[in-house]
């Protein structure tokens, strides 16, 4: 597919891996099946970066128009001067520098010169992708999630590749994969998982877990699902070449036959790629096909949520599901992988057994509780912080202090604002506040205790204290609608 909309080479249909139909989360949404990707910004800030996008938006018209389409020219679109400099751009100014110790301020120094040059070794397929940096990070569990930090270059190309590719891939994505993809956020899952459970007939809850997903890629069918799109081998050998990269751990190279390492910019797209090919598709013939009752599918990434009105379908689908996913080198997490009874009536048929409460589950941050409207009684769900999650951020915030013990209030008052900003901004959904009132408390006990520590007379005076948290810490407030009156406004 050349720049033009135009075929330079032979396009060869594929067979469709699965018939067409509705996606599954967006009968949950209340809403028809998506038309593609959102279309791309129309601000452009020159008029070659106009031509970029109107370039790329012929792309995606051709991938909308044929879904059996193969692109066999699209490594133009990446090497892009405007597209590498827009790529550029985009990166974190203060991130970590990959093994070569390049910073982005270092290399904007001479920043033209730079990206000229790498335009020019991915024109004559010089680029050389460099090995990833391994780091690890504490998880609210205590274990340690391994990362990767990437060379500045290999990120440059990799955001302008994922741009081309998206203009491709979300014209195939189904409705309800929600994760890191270009206009939706974990808010929009949480809003149609809710819809989901209240407005479809929802009886028992499978919350799945990939054990070790991003470790697990296999990457010969990661290649065999690209092809079934891309038909450039030049864009495919970047991909390999990423994926052959290795890691650099303790000064040793690794050589990794299998994942994506986190924190690269076109992980997340191959992780939704291969999803896509091993779980979505069956997953939506499989509702049409097999499920006798209700059914509902939110995905952001690798985790994973359904409903089912029927338990036989629920277990029948979990058998089913990980022999899928054991012919793509994939496993359920066996401790993780759980069946709940959950919905409108579950509280009442487990009472009515004496089984006590329904079980609760997690989803991007939240712990999903069976509950009653306060006005009318009727069942609804409450989305509470996970405890977990808000006890490992106060312990951030405690190290933190720690460390800022003798700085001065306001630096120390700036930087908690926007902490407990950024916090209640992401869980402030609606009944959710009291456990904001409690991080912001929380909060404010710590920043307390590391006054009183660097203070002469031993301790702050709490009147004093209240003063600085009104002063500095945002109050809490719910920030997010319904998600039943924000999804009837999209819709």
């Amino acid at each position: 597919m050349n720049e033009h909309g135009k075929s330079d080479g032979p396009v060869v249909p594929l067979k469709s891996p699965n018939k067409a139909g509705q996606p599954v989360a967006e009968e949950a949404e209340g809403r028809g099946p998506a038309k593609g990707n959102p279309r791309q910004q129309n601000a452009p800030r020159t008029q070659r970066r106009q031509d970029a996008q109107s370039a790329l938006e012929r792309v995606r018209l051709a991938a909308a128009r044929d879904r059996k389409m193969r692109f066999t020219t699209l490594l133009h679109h990446v090497y892009d001067l405007e597209r590498l400099r827009a790529a550029y751009l985009s990166l974190k100014r203060e991130a970590a520098a990959g093994v070569d110790g390049e910073t982005w301020r270092h290399y904007g120094e001479q920043l033209e010169g730079n990206l000229q040059d790498l335009s020019d070794r991915l024109k004559r397929g010089a680029y050389r992708a460099k090995p990833v940096r391994r780091v690890y990070i504490a998880k609210a569990d205590g274990r340690q999630r391994p990362l990767g930090v990437t060379a500045l270059e290999d990120k440059i190309v990799q955001r302008a590749t994922v741009e081309v590719l998206n203009a491709i891939y979300e014209t195939d994505f189904l409705g309800f994969s929600y994760g890191f993809r270009p206009g939706r956020s974990p808010h929009n899952a949480l809003d149609a998982l809710y819809a989901g459970l209240l407005t479809r007939k929802v009886n028992w809850v499978l919350d799945l877990d990939i054990r070790g997903f991003f470790d697990s890629i296999d990457h010969e069918w990661l290649v065999k699902f690209v092809e079934h799109r891309i038909a450039d081998r030049r864009v495919v050998r970047l991909i390999q070449k990423w994926l052959n990269a290795g890691v650099l751990e303790d000064g040793k190279r690794m050589r990794m036959e299998e994942g994506t390492p986190q924190g690269g910019s076109a992980s997340p797209l191959l992780a939704n790629i291969y999803l896509h090919y091993v779980f979505d598709l069956w997953v939506r013939v499989w509702r049409q096909k097999q499920a006798r009752g209700d059914m509902i599918v939110v995905r952001y990434a690798d985790d994973i949520v359904l409903g089912f009105q029927d338990r036989s379908d629920a277990e029948r689908f979990w058998k089913e599901l990980t022999e899928r996913l054991r012919k793509f080198r994939l496993e359920l997490h066996p401790d993780k992988t759980r069946l709940l009874e959950f919905g409108s009536y579950a509280a009442e048929n487990r009472r009515r057994r004496g089984q006590g409460k329904p079980a609760t589950f997690d989803f991007l941050g939240f712990t999903h509780i069976c509950g009653k409207k306060r006005s009318n009684g009727m069942f609804t769900v409450l989305r509470q912080t996970i405890r977990a999650r808000l006890q490992a951020k106060l312990s951030e915030v405690k190290a933190e202090l720690k460390l800022r013990m003798h700085a001065p209030i306001p630096e120390v008052g700036k930087w908690l604002s926007a902490v407990v900003g950024g916090h209640i901004r992401y869980y402030g959904v609606p009944m959710n506040y009291p456990a904001l009132s409690l991080f912001r408390f929380q909060v404010g006990r710590l920043w307390h205790r590391a006054l009183s520590r660097r203070s002469q007379n031993g301790r702050v005076l709490w009147d004093r204290m209240y003063r600085l948290i009104d002063r500095w810490l945002p109050p809490p407030r719910i920030c997010h609608p319904y998600p039943l009156r924000r999804l009837g406004v999209i819709t």
